[in-house]
């Protein structure tokens, strides 16, 4: 993966390389937000998450789509963008958000909550008619996973079966509380000895 004038490899199996990438890309991130402005807390608790979809997936036979994608900045930074990183939400430089006009590795325009799993619906379906290789890889937060279109779109996904992944970033952080059944059973897991278990051995 190139970092522009930076290059890293992002091999899965490298856990301190891989640390290595996630500091340099949290410090570049910091680096401009304090400049620009822009979505610091989602950018920064999503570098592992992004740093380890481009370890394991080659995006582009894997479009990754983001939940509003206000937290895709390692993404951009991992895509050719780090220097152009300093125009971020600058007048002619990088959105904000995923823009496939600024780079061929963001599949899809967003900037709406809950809308990636449908997305992802439809992008499976176009890879299933052209019989091409590849899934598409959504990241969304528990936040989104209230929203009757989610539902919709994990209803037609199930019964299609069309492949597709699903990363759920559950850091109990949304614009208002998740409320409803799920929100619950996914809050009552993290509280669990399993969970906990698990969580102190990773």
């Amino acid at each position: 993966m190139i970092l522009q004038n930076k290059t890293f490899d992002l091999n899965p199996n490298d856990i301190a390389g891989l640390e290595l990438v996630c500091q340099t890309l949290r410090e570049r991130i910091l680096e401009v937000v304090s400049a620009n402005g822009g979505h610091l807390s989602s950018s920064l608790g999503a570098v592992e998450l992004i740093v380890g979809m481009h370890a394991l997936f080659d995006c582009q036979k894997n479009p990754f789509i983001f939940d509003t994608s206000h937290q895709a900045y390692a993404h951009k930074l991992l895509t050719g963008r780090f220097e152009s990183f300093s125009t971020l939400r600058q007048f002619q430089g990088l959105s904000g958000f995923t823009k496939p006009s600024e780079s061929a590795y963001d599949y899809f325009i967003a900037g709406h909550s809950s809308t990636s799993v449908s997305i992802g619906v439809g992008v499976a379906k176009a890879f299933c008619l052209k019989q091409a290789l590849g899934m598409p890889i959504a990241l969304l937060g528990d936040g989104s996973i209230s929203a009757g279109i989610f539902y919709e779109a994990l209803n037609e996904l199930g019964d299609r079966k069309y492949p597709m992944i699903m990363i759920l970033n559950d850091n109990e952080m949304s614009i208002s509380t998740p409320i409803g059944a799920l929100s619950k059973a996914l809050s009552q897991l993290m509280k669990g000895p399993f969970y906990q278990s698990f969580r102190s051995k990773v």
